[in-house]
């Protein structure tokens, strides 16, 4: 529920803000179709995250040309097991 709040929120500034501002992305997608994405592939908190860090990087010294969110990873990155060892 709130995963699609954060979106709704998102697709309101696509479509009532941002159509305001003239176009300067720097980057591929955009940072609110990254953000969407980023909440879609791995859910909000860390969507939020990798959209929130995708956005501080957009500025004229950041970087800029194709940059999609990354895959889920196939195991958790949370995990406390640890591998053993010999």
């Amino acid at each position: 529920m709130l995963k699609k709040a954060f979106i709704l929120l998102v697709r309101f500034y696509q479509v009532a803000i941002s159509p305001l501002f003239p176009s300067a992305c720097r980057y591929q997608p955009t940072c609110s179709h990254y953000m969407v994405e980023a909440i879609e592939t791995h859910g909000l908190w860390r969507g939020l995250r990798l959209g929130l860090k995708r956005i501080g990087r957009c500025h004229p010294w950041g970087g800029h040309g194709y940059d999609p969110v990354p895959p889920k990873s196939s195991h958790c990155q949370h995990s406390s097991h640890k591998p053993n060892t010999p």
